[in-house]
């Protein structure tokens, strides 16, 4: 379910919002001062809705619009194509993500969602409070550049820009382009197609320069931070078993994750990755502490199967069991910390014939699915895990990046990363959705010129041709709307 305090946040600002409103056009003092600073501004008001309007930027668009004419006309034309191709495909992937719902809600399973290219994203559900800035951001930036393209075709088919635009809807920023409809309406169809094309076109751009700036970001920033030696720890879950005295804290360094070397973020989640899947390593230690530590008479069985033989419930001892080749599988209690940093891993007693001194390969006897995972930060003490690898994994927040000099900022680079992520989602969603053959959305305009140009001598009738796009944009809709309405309720109501 959508948290209350975000509901009541909203709700509670919206109205805040009307109320103010409403007054000041009900007061005779200021409503005629009020209405026209709104009109002058470009300003309207409705309810969950705030519009602006201005004409300030359409000198910028024309300069824009009158750069290259060769150049821009390739780029258009380029941008037509690629949008007939998005607005078929965009019906294949919304048929397929629909399919993949639908088995999701058959199968009662959350298994598979992340397969999907298109979820719905419900701020404060399956978006992270801390990361609105992003999304937010993320949208706005998206709306005005797939506006600007709209506006910078258009002028370019001699169409005339009345204005450009920004709005909020509910929770939702978005931009917009004011066109002169009698100039749209006289032109031919394939002009009509790389003006509506021009809006995904310059999304699926916006797409590309994020990919590339996300790939060449440690290029960009080497001069202030260095990768490859280790993935940098920026957060820590307060209370997650990776908190504490001698957990992980902000700043360090992790090298290592058991015998996984890791030199970046991908190494820490493959590293985890390849624990869930092996079997407990085990450590090699003298036979004599194991005769020392011997605790046959205090082991007992869980309800998994699996021993514990430590019965004082010590946060420091842990129960390992070993075979000597002789005699049956033997239970020893020994103190973690010191018998894991005196000693390397190993699997069977070959692997622990290395010194003098005869060892065997101890291996913690823990409960199903369970890890001790020891995690390098040199130069601090080794951080010792019992639990689950997936709790250690999503517990802990890093980077790649390492600053260079001290005052550089640790999270520098993680916005300059999630910034991009976000740019390169919700741009690219942008562009799927928008070229759907969907009533009020471009796709509606992309489809109606498209039948014109490629079906005006196979169907000459244009109300013939305008009946086959209103049923098109009818399953269109449809399937757009089915994709939202079970979106939402997997994300809200399971």
């Amino acid at each position: 379910m959508i948290p209350i305090p975000v509901v009541v946040c909203v709700l509670g600002g919206w109205c805040a919002v009307y109320l103010v409103d409403t007054l000041l056009r009900s007061s005779h003092s200021v409503r005629s001062s009020y209405e026209s600073w709104l009109s002058s501004s470009g300003l309207s008001l409705s309810p969950f809705h705030i519009r602006w309007h201005t004409s300030v930027f359409n000198r910028a668009f024309a300069r824009c619009a009158l750069l290259n004419p060769r150049a821009l006309y390739m780029w258009f034309s380029a941008g037509m194509v690629f949008g007939i191709v998005a607005m078929f495909g965009s019906v294949v992937l919304l048929g397929r993500t629909l399919l993949q719902t639908l088995n999701q809600m058959m199968t009662e399973t959350p298994e598979g969602s992340h397969e999907q290219v298109l979820q719905v994203v419900v701020p404060g559900v399956n978006l992270p409070v801390s990361q609105l800035a992003y999304f937010f951001v993320a949208i706005l930036v998206s709306g005005v550049i797939h506006e600007f393209g709209h506006g910078v075709a258009a002028l370019r088919e001699q169409v005339r820009l009345n204005g450009f635009g920004m709005f909020m809807f509910v929770i939702y920023p978005g931009a917009f382009v004011d066109l002169f409809t009698t100039h749209l309406n006289l032109i031919s169809p394939v002009q009509q197609l790389r003006i509506f094309c021009a809006g995904v076109w310059h999304n699926f751009i916006l797409c590309v320069v994020a990919v590339c700036f996300l790939f060449l970001l440690p290029l960009l920033l080497f001069p202030f931070y260095y990768t490859g030696v280790g993935a940098l720890v920026t957060d820590v879950v307060e209370g997650s078993p990776s908190s504490g005295p001698r957990g992980l804290f902000v700043g360090d360094l992790v090298t290592w994750v058991e015998d996984c070397a890791v030199r970046g973020v991908e190494d820490w989640h493959s590293c985890l990755h390849q624990l869930t899947r092996q079997p407990q390593s085990g450590y090699c230690v003298d036979v004599t502490s194991l005769h020392f530590n011997h605790a046959a008479d205090r082991a007992y069985k869980r309800l998994d199967g699996t021993v514990e033989c430590c019965s004082n419930n010590s946060l420091t001892d842990l129960c390992f069991t070993y075979s000597n080749d002789l005699e049956s599988r033997q239970y020893a209690c020994l103190p973690a910390r010191k018998t894991i940093q005196a000693s390397w891993t190993c699997h069977t007693n070959t692997d622990c014939q290395r010194g003098s001194a005869p060892s065997l390969c101890v291996i913690p006897s823990l409960e199903n699915q369970t890890r001790l995972i020891r995690v390098q930060h040199p130069p601090k003490e080794d951080m010792l895990f019992v639990g689950y690898p997936s709790h250690l994994q999503f517990s802990v927040s890093l980077t790649n990046f390492v600053p260079r000099l001290a005052f550089l900022h640790l999270d520098l680079p993680v916005m300059l990363e999630t910034l991009c992520k976000y740019l390169v989602s919700l741009s690219g969603a942008l562009a799927v959705v928008n070229a759907v053959p969907c009533f009020a959305l471009d796709g509606q305009w992309m489809l109606t010129a498209f039948l014109e140009a490629s079906l005006g001598k196979l169907i000459p009738e244009k109300n013939s041709r305008e009946l086959l796009g209103f049923f098109i944009l009818l399953g269109g809709s449809a399937l757009l709307a089915a994709n939202i309405a079970l979106g939402l309720w997997m994300v809200t109501a399971r």
